[in-house]
């Protein structure tokens, strides 16, 4: 039997050895590498022959999961990332997503669970956890009822008031001295903004932006 060949990837020495310990005594499984941070498990992947990374996001050293994976799909496209963390938070699950990660699973997630969804991922197919699976479906539901012309309600007056300046070119420092807060605040703003109209770059924003009336070029 082919083993499933395994990178594990978190900053706690004890969840890797528990982690281990659990997939080697699986017949079909085996451990072949750790790593503490995700430049390490960057490394370590294009070092080694690897079928799945399980990959934490939050890790204060080094490159984070979000990152990690993001470059790891980029260099090694054909990998299987697969998210284990502590976080059930739909922010967190659609940036893993769209970094590349092939399945989302908790660390709360009784051990067969886990094992499911790295058997999952190894075959090619996508796995999350299954309220995960439910919001989705439902968040995708809810956007598709709007439709592109009610989407403008997604945003909070806030979200609107910065896309505006976004729009208009204003850089995050500007835009945070101007509605005085912080710039990592509007950093914050300007995510979930782009997460919720489904965009990924700047023209996106400012075509959008014109679209719906916006831009106030006399400000």
């Amino acid at each position: 039997m082919t083993s499933i060949r395994i990178l594990l990837v978190d900053d706690h020495t004890v969840v890797r050895s528990g982690l281990k310990m659990l997939l080697n005594a699986q017949p079909d499984m085996v451990v072949v590498g750790e790593a503490a941070d995700g430049n390490e498990g960057i490394a370590k992947a294009l070092d080694l022959n690897l079928d799945v990374i399980l990959m934490d996001l939050s890790m204060p050293r080094g490159r984070d999961g979000f990152s990690s994976t993001a470059e790891l799909k980029k260099v090694l496209p054909n990998i299987n990332v697969l998210i284990l963390t502590m976080h059930d938070d739909d922010e967190y699950l659609f940036r893993a997503l769209k970094a590349g990660a092939s399945g989302y699973i908790l660390k709360s997630a009784p051990g067969e669970e886990l094992i499911n969804a790295i058997r999952t991922v190894f075959k090619g197919e996508a796995y999350l956890y299954p309220t995960a699976t439910k919001r989705l479906i439902e968040g995708y539901l809810n956007f598709a009822e709007k439709g592109e012309e009610d989407s403008i309600d997604l945003l909070s007056p806030r979200e609107k008031e910065i896309l505006s300046y976004v729009a208009m070119g204003y850089s995050n420092k500007e835009i945070a001295d101007r509605l005085i807060i912080s710039v990592k605040t509007v950093e914050s703003h300007k995510a979930k903004i782009m997460e919720k109209l489904q965009f990924t770059s700047r023209p996106e924003l400012v075509k959008y932006a014109i679209k719906k009336g916006l831009i106030d070029f006399d400000d």
